[in-house]
């Protein structure tokens, strides 16, 4: 078993209203009180920010932004700097989302400086990297996941590295049903860590890997179990706090084993 905390975090990506989020933790919090060998997080829209993070002030629940800008202010309607998230107490943010990257033109070289931004602000950053189903079929996998990593991680101290979160997410399974086979998953996160280990030697072994695609409590612990894999980046299921609770109860069944 790793040395490393397993890392739970539901990303709800456009759902929930304040009061649908407040219902939401309302379930989830005496759910994960006692997963005290998992990290937890909720990653929510803007709007649901501050009522999150309030109502989860001391408990193990930490709240995570979906995207942010890398200029601290300026001429950027309808975005969000790192200062503005850190006023709030937010603990972390998802970059570079596949989502984000297809829908609103994210490049690799603007969340290089995300990246480092975020972490000059004392946020916790989750960068996702993944391939599409075309660059799988071609056997594309290692040479996308090289250049995104490569890029994400270039202008990080090795202690910077030891502080980020790779989500690793097969953009062919995300919000399709379709999940890697555990040997997929498990070859892709492990050549995420050895892409890591080249830049970082003595980072490898800390940073963590998450494993993110249609997870759910019928697929977690059997993705969770997989040597390289700290955790998972959940979509669909992480809506519902009983079924993002059993994933919770996955990891912690996995990290007491």
């Amino acid at each position: 078993m790793s040395s490393r905390t397993p890392f739970i975090a539901g990303n709800w990506k456009m759902h929930k209203t304040v009061a649908e989020a407040e219902q939401f933790i309302a379930g989830l919090l005496p759910r994960v009180y006692s997963a005290d060998a998992v990290d937890v997080a909720i990653c929510v829209p803007f709007t649901a920010l501050q009522a999150m993070v309030d109502s989860t002030r001391g408990s193990r629940v930490e709240v995570f932004a979906q995207t942010m800008h890398e200029a601290a202010k300026g001429a950027f309607t309808g975005e969000v700097s790192a200062p503005m998230l850190s006023e709030l107490d937010v603990h972390g943010v998802v970059l570079g989302h596949s989502e984000r990257r297809q829908y609103f033109g994210e490049t690799d070289k603007a969340l290089a400086q995300k990246v480092l931004v975020a972490l000059d602000a004392g946020l916790k950053p989750i960068l996702c990297v993944g391939e599409t189903e075309d660059e799988r079929e071609r056997g594309d996998t290692e040479r996308k996941l090289r250049h995104q990593v490569q890029e994400g991680l270039e202008r990080l101290s090795p202690e910077q590295i030891t502080e980020i979160t790779i989500a690793y997410e097969p953009i062919w399974a995300i919000g399709t049903g379709k999940v890697a086979t555990p040997e997929q998953a498990q070859d892709a996160v492990a050549f995420v860590r050895a892409l890591i280990k080249d830049k970082a030697p003595e980072a490898a072994p800390v940073a963590r890997v998450l494993y993110g695609g249609s997870v759910s409590p019928d697929n977690a612990a059997e993705l969770l179990a997989l040597p390289d894999v700290d955790g998972a980046l959940v979509g669909g299921a992480s809506l519902d706090p009983e079924s993002f609770g059993k994933i919770v109860d996955a990891a912690v069944h996995i990290a007491a084993s």
